[in-house]
């Protein structure tokens, strides 16, 4: 955010600070989620770059359309578990995983800008 529209929204009354402390999270929670969500973007990122549809990647995974959604947009009702067993059906190595959680993974594919 701008430091301009930072200082107007503080001066109407506004709090502004981040979701970790709007949410209350501890850091440990903080950096759970902020993996997943490198996880469900990693998912993402190597179903295009194999040309995969999510229908396509359902069916790998013995699953559904609207669960691979799911996987892809970090719902809390996917597991970490689900998320790093989808990545490694699609041939990811734990190097590529540490990679991903890092946030060094580069995107690719027709999204990419």
């Amino acid at each position: 955010m701008r430091k301009s529209k930072r200082a107007r929204l503080e001066v109407a009354g506004w709090a502004v600070g981040s979701v970790k402390e709007f949410l209350g999270l501890s850091e440990a929670d903080a950096a759970l989620i902020e993996m997943k969500l490198a996880l469900s973007r990693s998912l993402r990122n190597r179903r295009e770059q194999r040309g995969l549809s999510q229908v396509e990647l359902a069916k790998r995974l013995q699953s559904s359309q609207s669960r691979v959604a799911k996987m892809e947009a970090g719902d809390p009702s996917v597991s970490m578990d689900l998320l790093v067993s989808s990545l490694l059906l699609l041939g990811a190595s734990s190097a590529d995983l540490a990679r991903a959680i890092r946030g060094g993974e580069k995107k690719t594919g027709p999204r990419a800008a």
